[in-house]
């Protein structure tokens, strides 16, 4: 069984007992959280129902396991015989969790 979550804007298949990086959550770490964007619902005997734009009645539960930043990404600007340059760093939060059960 999986579904489609959105979270952040940002879409992901979800398995259960599976971990994934998600955009940064509010929730502390070690609490359940509630992700009620479903798209798509897949279960175990291959019945598929989709959203319009969401599943009503399914949602997903999680767990929060950790905060953490990913990797340096360098933003460089420049504007040719203008003597513009500006050189920017940018480092996504993330939110790393563990997909406790799917409910109907």
């Amino acid at each position: 069984m999986y579904a489609i979550i959105e979270v952040g804007g940002k879409q992901f298949k979800a398995f259960e007992n599976q971990q994934l990086y998600i955009p940064k959550l509010a929730d502390e770490v070690g609490t359940s959280c509630t992700l009620g964007k479903v798209l798509l619902l897949d279960d175990a005997q291959g019945n598929v129902r989709m959203g319009n734009p969401i599943v009503e009645g399914v949602t997903v539960k999680a767990k929060v396991l950790g905060h953490d930043r990913g990797d340096k990404i360098i933003v460089f600007k420049k504007k040719r015989r203008k003597g513009y340059k500006v050189k920017r760093g940018h480092r996504q939060d993330y939110t790393q969790i563990i997909i406790e059960s799917i409910l109907k």
